[in-house]
């Protein structure tokens, strides 16, 4: 999994939102403390969480599984824009078929999970789906037995408001392993000036097995 910051909104966009409610423009230091100790105030503290939403992220997202994406499907507020199986499974219909204990040939195109009973079960799925391919059937056809393991990649654009609630929920340890690693992931790419503001709905970063 790799995740990349594209692009940001600047924290003084947030303040000059929140400040054109009172029209308090000059009581403004340019995004410096004072800004940013009143977003915070207004948009977390006195729960105007709306003027949150001026600051939005785009996000790069690489090497998940599409069991991930599905759960990122559930949160509301945020665009995707995710990579086509539809025209981009000749990459698998071209590769090596693949060994069943050769799990680190097996990740370039899947999600491992640890567990050698579930992974090679889903080696046996993508050399399955690769028959499938090259046997000339259509992409469109074929990639509905597509493994939930097999791994995607996206561009995804959120705003402050629906980011803290995704991570949140997803940084907890009921949530999935795969989702959680994304939601801390996500956090440490954030700029430095803007973690702040989620850092105190971040649950501790901890295993599983805690």
């Amino acid at each position: 999994m790799k995740v990349t910051l594209l692009h940001y909104t600047p924290l003084p966009v947030a303040a000059h939102a929140i400040r054109t409610c009172w029209q308090s423009f000059d009581k403004s230091d340019g995004g410096g403390p004072k800004d940013q100790e009143l977003i915070d105030r207004v948009g977390n503290k006195y729960k105007h969480a709306s003027t949150l939403e001026h600051l939005v992220y785009t996000f790069y997202i690489q090497g998940i599984s599409r069991a991930l994406l599905q759960e990122l499907a559930r949160h509301r507020m945020a665009s995707l824009s995710v990579k086509s199986t539809r025209y981009t499974l000749k990459e698998l219909k071209n590769a090596k078929p693949f060994n069943e204990n050769d799990f680190e040939s097996a990740s370039r195109f899947i999600v491992l999970t640890g567990n050698e009973m579930v992974d090679r079960a889903s080696i046996k799925a993508l050399n399955e789906l690769q028959k499938i391919l090259q046997s000339g059937i259509s992409n469109d056809i074929a990639k509905y037995c597509l493994p939930e393991c097999y791994k995607t990649e996206l561009t995804w654009t959120i705003n402050a408001r629906s980011l803290q609630n995704f991570l949140h929920l997803r940084s907890s340890k009921s949530a999935l392993w795969e989702i959680r690693e994304l939601a801390f992931a996500i956090f440490e790419t954030l700029p430095k000036d803007h973690k702040y503001l989620f850092a105190d709905i971040m649950h501790t970063q901890s295993s599983e097995s805690e």
